[in-house]
């Protein structure tokens, strides 16, 4: 077990499985030192539900916030699916938060540090990243939050 993987465990984290894609797309696209992580929503919560709604309306920034946690996990899920060994995480490079939101709503980048400050968490230093974060008037079966990331990797 790696470094990240040990950190994970003595954070209590088991990592979900990795969703697989709903359309024509591939979860990853490794090229060079870089990969590009399709965008994941949530990972079901300790309950097993799947977040749903749009924040704003049916879902305060807390609510919001937790949802895209989710999405951390199922990010670094996929980041052991495309690179191994979370250990060859040189960087996390980028972030694109999508988050599902009324017209109104402002606080797109409070949601999308549910997920930012999980990666920094588990990476340190590594986990931290660019960032958009962006509202978005609907996503797919009414997820909160969708993300994709850019990593850079070690050969």
């Amino acid at each position: 077990m790696g470094a990240i993987e040990d950190k994970l465990k003595k954070m209590g984290i088991t990592l979900p499985k990795t969703p697989s894609p709903v359309a024509n797309y591939v979860p990853f696209v490794k090229t060079g030192n870089l990969v590009y992580l399709s965008g994941v929503g949530p990972a079901a919560d300790a309950k097993g539900v799947i977040p749903k709604g749009k924040l704003g309306k049916d879902l305060t920034v807390e609510q919001g916030y937790e949802a895209a946690r989710l999405v951390g996990l199922n990010v670094i899920s996929r980041m052991k699916d495309a690179v191994g060994d979370l250990d060859k995480v040189k960087r996390v490079v980028k972030l694109l938060s999508m988050v599902n939101s009324a017209p109104d709503f402002l606080d797109h980048p409070k949601v999308a540090n549910g997920c930012s400050d999980l990666l920094v968490e588990v990476f340190g230093d590594k986990g931290r990243h660019a960032r958009s974060a962006v509202g978005m008037g609907a996503l797919p079966n009414n997820i909160p939050v969708e993300i994709e990331v850019i990593l850079e990797v070690e050969n």
